[in-house]
């Protein structure tokens, strides 16, 4: 049985037997005695240490995560800068559409208030946290900065992690031998910490189980008809993104179809949903993007991998809706400071995603920290999350399609009759070496 579906039975069966638990209290119509032992035992000890002990597990892999990530990433863009505009292009592009998709999330959510309607359960459930409150914009630029990286690691500070991360990948790819011997080291590293997320997503099923049977315990059906509201925002704002942002950027900036490249992504596209990682979909979107599109490879070899590791438009869209929904959920305030933090933190941490299911979640986490939102919230979420992230994969790929394009376009590189060649074989998804073929 595939971790797919692993996690979505153990949603299912969470919510159920959350939902039942939150009848019985109703009707008591066990008694008030067994009543109370299962809230004591079950419910508020099982399910709560598992829970915890799962929250506090996405937590431990936030700050190694991050720096490890972008530690390796900013040494292979600061490799690539040597070839100038392209570079800047790129990261530019990938850059201004986490942004927009951001930006678009947050707008979404305030419109359809995915979490408004269960913030008195949710208030009494979370009597216990204290919000704290958000700092003006102005303070939050000067923290950036950090003044003791190490401090900022232990207080987990993520904006200032991610400049010393940044500040420290630079300087890594400029020492020549003894930098790449380093940078060798973090490379390394960053597939062991990515390794450790796998480990950790093997019990995401368990999690998922105790954290929904939990919740749902206290708030009943009215949570599930919530959490499906959340999911179709998300969704809808996914959609939105892939086919109207998209589209839009690149005839805009391009003036290519976009319609031929959503046509000849597709079948990549299946992929990136099947796998939910960008990662893994790699070799099958640089082959289709060269073979199909017309995108040179030197200009390819480069967009493609380097979107793989900062352009998470997908997770960026989870995020901000996540990040509306929780505070509506929880009954908090943000305000307009929480937005633009959510806007710049969400943009600058999509550098240290990695492509591989699950981080989004732990990412999502840093957001929610730099806002002072309580990192429960992601119980309420994670439920679904695998099929969005699945969804959002096939977000990713599409953008880094579209950002190659528009560079291989604006540097002469993009071979046009072979992006509006319709006589490509449709050919199977799993061989990568044919995908594309004419």
């Amino acid at each position: 049985m595939g971790l797919t579906t692993k996690i979505l039975l153990g949603m299912i069966a969470g919510i159920v037997l959350g939902i039942l638990i939150n009848i019985l209290n109703m009707s008591q119509l066990l008694g008030e005695g067994v009543t109370n032992a299962i809230n004591l035992y079950l419910t508020g000890g099982l399910f709560d240490i598992i829970g915890r002990i799962f929250i506090a597990s996405l937590k431990l892999m936030v700050v190694p995560l991050v720096l490890v990530s972008l530690i390796s990433g900013a040494c292979a863009l600061s490799e690539g800068s040597r070839i100038g505009p392209l570079a800047g292009k790129t990261v530019l592009l990938y850059m201004l559409t986490t942004a927009i998709a951001i930006t678009l999330a947050l707008c979404m959510a305030l419109i359809f208030q995915p979490g408004v309607g269960v913030s008195e359960a949710a208030a009494a459930a979370t009597s216990s946290f204290q919000p704290k409150e958000s700092p003006p914009l102005s303070e939050v630029l000067v923290n950036i900065f950090p003044t003791n990286p190490v401090a900022a690691m232990a207080e987990g500070n993520m904006l200032q992690i991610i400049v010393f991360a940044l500040l420290m990948g630079y300087a890594i790819s400029r020492c020549g031998e003894p930098g790449k011997r380093v940078a060798a080291f973090f490379n390394d590293l960053n597939s062991v910490v990515l390794r450790m997320v796998g480990v950790l997503m093997v019990f995401a099923p368990y999690g998922v189980f105790a954290l929904l049977a939990k919740t749902f315990a206290g708030l009943g059906i009215e949570g599930l008809k919530q959490l499906a509201k959340y999911f179709f925002v998300v969704l809808a704002a996914l959609l939105v993104h892939a086919l109207v942002v998209y589209s839009a950027l690149l005839k805009l900036l391009s003036g290519l179809n976009p319609l031929e490249l959503l046509k000849k992504m597709w079948s990549t596209m299946v992929f990136a949903f099947s796998t939910a990682s960008s990662a893994a979909t790699i070799p099958v979107t640089l082959s289709t993007v060269e073979k199909r599109l017309g995108v040179d490879n030197k200009i390819a070899s480069f967009t493609i991998p380097l979107g793989a590791t900062i352009n998470m438009d997908g997770t960026a869209i989870m995020q901000g809706v996540a990040t509306v929904f929780i505070a509506q959920f929880f009954g908090i305030e943000i305000g307009l400071t929480g937005f633009l933090t959510v806007i710049l933190t969400a943009t600058l941490a999509s550098i240290g995603t990695a492509g591989v299911p699950g981080v989004g979640l732990i990412m999502l986490g840093m957001v929610l920290q730099q806002v002072g939102l309580p990192l429960e919230g992601i119980a309420i979420v994670i439920g679904v999350d695998r099929l969005l992230d699945m969804v959002r994969t096939a977000v990713n790929i599409t953008g880094d399609a579209v950002v190659s394009s528009v560079v291989a376009k604006s540097e002469g590189a993009l071979d046009e009759e072979t992006y509006y060649d319709a006589n490509y074989k449709s050919v199977s998804i799993n061989d990568n070496s044919t995908v594309g073929a004419h």
